[in-house]
């Protein structure tokens, strides 16, 4: 009996062990894991940065090549392209430009919002984008939200509720 005990309390000795190594492993991987989750975190806001800078140098390309031609002869959809060539802008709202000037990721955010038909915080918005919930994934996504406020595309009455502004519901929904 002595040594039937002894092998039992041999092999809780093994499974131990084993549980500290895994449990030490997981720590490990988790510690990586954090850190990359920080790396494209960081990425992602210099993307954001660099797209918010290249944006004002095609805008102010654009306005040199357009100071240049008439008023008449210039439609807006020659002033988007220029804008947009080798550069992801999103342009401030204006009557004569619709959805489909924007970055499909804008564009995506808007159809969110309008099929929702109400304002809706940045996690559920990344939720129903099928985007990750994770701090980075939200904040980036809080970004390009705060971009479309700023230019006119969406409100934010309520702190941390964005919505369609009503002219452009009313484009969507044409």
């Amino acid at each position: 009996m002595a040594s039937l005990l002894e092998e039992l309390a041999r092999r809780q000795a093994e499974s131990r062990q084993r549980i500290e190594e895994l449990g030490e492993q997981l720590a490990e991987v988790r510690a990586r894991l954090e850190a990359e989750e920080d790396r494209l975190s960081r990425l992602r806001i210099a993307q954001e940065v660099v797209e918010e800078i290249l944006g004002e140098a095609g805008r102010l390309v654009a306005d040199s090549v357009l100071e240049g031609e008439d008023a008449d002869v210039a439609d807006t959809p020659q002033e988007v392209e220029v804008v947009r060539r080798g550069v992801v802008t999103v342009p401030p709202w204006s009557q004569d430009l619709g959805p489909s000037v924007l970055p499909r990721a804008y564009r995506d955010v808007l159809e969110v919002l309008a099929d929702a038909g109400r304002a809706m915080r940045a996690g559920k918005i990344s939720s129903a984008l099928g985007r990750s919930e994770s701090a980075a994934a939200v904040e980036s996504l809080r970004g390009k939200l705060k971009r479309l406020v700023e230019r006119g595309w969406l409100t934010q009455d309520e702190p941390g509720m964005f919505a369609l502004t009503e002219q452009v519901h009313q484009q969507i929904a044409r």
